[in-house]
């Protein structure tokens, strides 16, 4: 018996990322999986070193009449016993069959790609209550929240490399180029810190408008674009300070990542960070798009040693308490024995 994951995008992000964190904490726990995803050679790979066995289809839209019956019998040779569908792209492409259909959650997306859906998994608890808000059954309704896997060994990502000096203040800021995660909020707090770097992990659509931006504000000398990148701990490992400063952010796995990874962490409190972080105890918030306070709270972080080691310290107990991968893989395996998958 086998669970089947089905994403349907072929983009890269966070859900992306996590999808094939979780799929490997599984393996590792002895869960028999499969996985239907849309092209992309790089997670293929990833996923067969998973133990996955990989059907590669489709997953187009509304006149796609072809990706769902093909999964149907992709499902069938490995014996499925749950189907759980990463976002509304491949909830819509989720056949019917012996086998229990889930959905999880990362944002608020449209539960009309979900009906007839065994469970619904949420990965924040505001999400979860927003669900059951929308006439969900409570108690199809669970919330399990990401993990953070520990850093395997490794080296620091090199600074020379990437032009910055060894000796200058690192802020490092992981997200898509997207107006929600406030990466001109970065920029425009960098303009207040003249002796720090800024390396923003991340593609998208503002890349252009962003460095026109770094350009106006005078720090384009201190900014990298270092676009996706598949070594985020050893990025984790170079930088001083993570800052985060989304408008709009269910959860902010970046956080946790971080938290991993012993990196201080400054955010702005928005919905995710805001729920996570214990303002000053293991991170510090701002209010949303306040490039002065972000600012002002991550020169305190740099230049307070005693207040960056103490912030780092109670964010790896975090983890360790409630987002480690053993934690969050038994929260699954639970569901799964539930649906008739374990």
């Amino acid at each position: 018996m086998s669970v089947l994951h089905l994403l349907g995008t072929s983009g890269e992000g966070g859900a992306e990322t996590y999808f094939l964190d979780l799929v490997q904490a599984l393996h590792q726990a002895g869960v028999a999986q499969a996985a239907a995803i849309r092209r992309h050679e790089a997670r293929a790979t990833s996923l067969a070193k998973s133990g996955a066995s990989v059907g590669v289809f489709g997953f187009g839209g509304p006149i796609d009449l072809l990706t769902k019956p093909r999964v149907a019998a992709f499902a069938r040779r490995h014996d499925t016993r749950l189907a759980l569908a990463w976002m509304n792209r491949a909830a819509r492409h989720t056949p019917k069959g012996p086998w229990a259909r889930v959905g999880r959650l990362g944002g608020y997306y449209s539960l009309k790609y979900y009906r007839g859906f065994d469970a619904l998994v949420a990965n924040t608890e505001h999400i979860a209550d927003w669900v059951v808000e929308q006439g969900w059954p409570a108690g199809r309704v669970r919330y399990i929240h990401n993990f953070a896997a520990p850093p395997a060994a490794g080296a620091a990502a090199e600074r020379a490399a990437l032009a910055t000096p060894s000796d200058a203040p690192l802020l490092l800021a992981m997200g898509r180029l997207h107006d929600a995660k406030a990466h001109d909020v970065a920029l425009a707090a960098l303009a207040r810190l003249p002796e720090a770097y800024l390396w923003i992990a991340g593609a998208g659509a503002l890349e252009a408008k962003l460095k026109a931006m770094a350009d106006a504000l005078g720090v384009a000398g201190r900014v990298r674009f270092l676009g996706w990148r598949n070594d985020p701990s050893a990025l984790y490992r170079a930088a001083d300070v993570c800052v985060f400063p989304s408008r709009f952010e269910p959860l902010g796995n970046v956080v946790i990542q971080a938290w991993a990874h012993g990196l201080p962490v400054v955010a702005a409190a928005s919905q995710g960070p805001a729920a996570l972080i214990r303002d000053g105890e293991d991170g510090l918030l701002v209010p949303i798009d306040d490039a002065e306070a972000l600012a002002d709270a991550t020169r305190r972080v740099l230049e307070d040693e005693a207040l960056r080691v103490r912030l780092a310290a109670k964010g790896s107990e975090r983890v360790a308490a409630e987002f480690s991968p053993a934690a969050v893989v038994e929260q699954w395996r639970t569901l799964f024995a539930d649906l008739g998958a374990g």
